[in-house]
């Protein structure tokens, strides 16, 4: 699977469908100073809304996805299970601060969890790789194999963890039946002030035992690599961001609305998709709630099926 990787400039990757990305400290200054203030224009939503789609019918044996909060998913086909972005932590940050504390507790915790077979980790943010769930996992369950973007690997081997397949977009790991696809996202990476895009990021496609996975990581929207991925797999779950996107002119270049949300969905062909990146960090200015209205709002607007895309509550499964 070829797609187009981004550049490196001086050492540093570079987004091929965006070079504007407004992640600059003057970009976020600008952003908490209320610049780019839209709070009036995304108000809660009403009082009496509940997403129109109900989950029943759950069966354990059939291949399953749970949500556990923020980008963080229990996938399960068959034998395996997968975690993406693991994050159980109270904070989403190096320190404790407080505006980056949890909101609510992990759907479940990684002491109830089935043995964890291979972890997708899509980029280094704070919110996605987090030092302590990651030692945690693996303290579990030290056969873990851990699939990471471009330069992430050395993170995890300076931590003694070996079992770790680095993967650029479009390449593919494959063993025993199993592949996973490095996929394109319009992203960014760092944990520091000196090290911006030295990793890569990206999301991923998953395919094992007749069924296909995309999880897609945190992205902004271009429609060139999303419809490219629909060209090349049949998918039937998506795992996507619908939280973090006000304000827009700041958010957008490198996250989505739940708008752009449904265009994924219909871009790849997904069968099912699953919300994420939402209501466990306050990490944008839409209210905590709003999200899954202005999904519903997006559905109903493209006239799509309401059980088609689903918005699950923290611990909450589905089969797929």
């Amino acid at each position: 699977m070829a797609f187009e990787n981004p550049k490196q400039i001086k050492g540093r990757f570079v987004n091929p469908h965006s070079n504007d990305l407004k992640r600059g400290i003057l970009d976020f200054a600008l952003w908490q100073s209320g610049y780019y203030n839209e709070k009036e224009r995304c108000p809660s939503p009403p009082e009496d809304f509940s997403y129109p789609a109900d989950i029943t019918n759950f069966d354990p044996k059939r291949p399953s996805a749970t949500w556990l909060g923020h980008s963080t998913y229990l996938v399960q086909i068959e034998e395996l299970a997968f975690l993406t972005d693991p994050l159980f932590s109270s904070h989403c940050s190096p320190v404790p601060i407080s505006f980056l504390r949890r909101r609510h507790p992990p759907g479940r915790a990684l002491s109830d969890l089935p043995e964890i077979n291979v972890v997708l980790l899509s980029h280094n943010h704070y919110d996605h790789l987090d030092a302590k769930s990651i030692r945690e996992i693996h303290r579990l369950f030290p056969d873990t194999l851990f699939i990471v973007p471009h330069g992430v690997k050395r993170w995890f081997t300076r931590r003694g963890i070996k079992n770790v397949v680095e993967l650029d977009w479009g390449k593919s790991y494959c063993k025993d039946g199993l592949s996973v696809t490095a996929t394109p996202a319009q992203h960014f990476s760092g944990r520091t002030l000196w090290d911006k895009n030295r990793t890569l990021w990206c999301g991923y496609v998953v395919e094992f035992r007749g069924k296909t996975f995309y999880f897609v990581g945190d992205t902004g929207y271009n429609p060139v690599q999303f419809k490219e991925i629909g060209k090349h797999w049949s998918i039937d779950l998506s795992l996507i961001p619908i939280g973090t996107y006000v304000p827009k002119e700041f958010m957008q270049p490198v996250h989505i609305s739940p708008k752009e949300a449904v265009e994924i969905h219909c871009d790849v062909g997904s069968r099912l998709s699953l919300g994420m990146h939402w209501k466990t960090f306050r990490l944008s200015d839409e209210p905590a709630e709003r999200p899954p209205y202005d999904l519903y709002l997006a559905m109903r607007e493209r006239h799509l099926p309401f059980e088609t895309f689903l918005p699950l509550e923290p611990g909450e499964s589905i089969n797929w």
